[in-house]
């Protein structure tokens, strides 16, 4: 299959059986399905070329076709969210293949754009994300938010559900940035390929986090800073948190 080096292909990976919040992607969120705010964002971004959810449970397919989605059936044997995307990306001839994190009903299709035209324009990188600044103390502080630590040019040196960077400098010192992490991924098609065919690292089954076995291989991903608030679901009580944040921003749909 001959690659197209413009064409880019979003992927929702959309699991049902979280481990903490099992039928998550079905989760009404004001009237509408988590999936459905991921798949609405991601349509509407101008760099995407196609965008599809990838499932292993027909509950998830019923529901992502109701609302016009394209939906791809995977393997439930599929070890993460990300050979979940390998597996619809090898039907795909796209040259950049973006995993749009199911979880993440706040993000913006500004926001998939920048990924994905970072990567575009930055040759060093093999992949791209995105961060933005942590919203307060208490979300810095919880184990269910990922932060993230950057060099001077915005490539990651390291992820982690821990606060890092830790504040051990001398007092009046210029407080290091505090970034957070956003379920956002845009990889080069070869490169995601040769990631899901490398064994899980040790700092990934240490943090959970899939990203650092890229890091942990000596590969460079790029880092997009947005400003927009977000609010990955992870347990039920984040779907109050999210409805919240819709009414605090009642445009949202509107900058899809």
């Amino acid at each position: 299959m001959t690659e197209h080096r413009q064409d880019v292909l979003a992927v929702i990976p959309s699991r049902w059986g979280a481990q903490r919040f099992p039928g998550k992607p079905l989760a009404l969120i004001s009237g509408k399905p988590l999936v459905q705010w991921v798949w609405e964002a991601a349509r509407a971004a101008r760099r995407v070329t196609r965008v599809v959810i990838a499932t292993d449970n027909d509950r998830i397919v019923r529901a992502a076709r109701s609302f016009g989605a394209d939906v791809a059936l995977t393997s439930p044997r599929c070890p993460s969210g990300t050979d979940r995307v390998a597996q619809v990306a090898r039907g795909s001839r796209a040259g950049i293949v973006v995993n749009v994190q199911g979880d993440e009903p706040l993000l913006t299709s500004q926001s998939i754009d920048r990924v994905v035209e970072t990567l575009q324009q930055d040759s060093a990188a093999v992949m791209s994300t995105a961060v933005r600044k942590a919203h307060d103390e208490r979300e810095w502080r919880s184990p269910h938010v990922v932060k993230a630590v950057l060099d001077r040019m915005n490539y990651a040196l390291y992820f982690s559900r821990a606060p890092i960077p830790v504040e051990a400098g001398a007092p009046g010192l210029a407080h290091a940035p505090r970034w957070v992490h956003i379920g956002l991924y845009a990889f080069r098609r070869a490169f995601l390929f040769r990631f899901a065919a490398l064994p899980p690292s040790t700092l990934e089954q240490s943090e959970r986090l899939e990203q650092l076995r890229v890091l942990e291989h000596g590969c460079a991903i790029k880092v997009v800073v947005v400003p927009q608030m977000t609010c990955a679901v992870d347990r039920p009580q984040d779907v109050k948190r999210v409805e919240k944040l819709l009414k605090k921003n009642p445009t949202r749909e509107k900058s899809l």
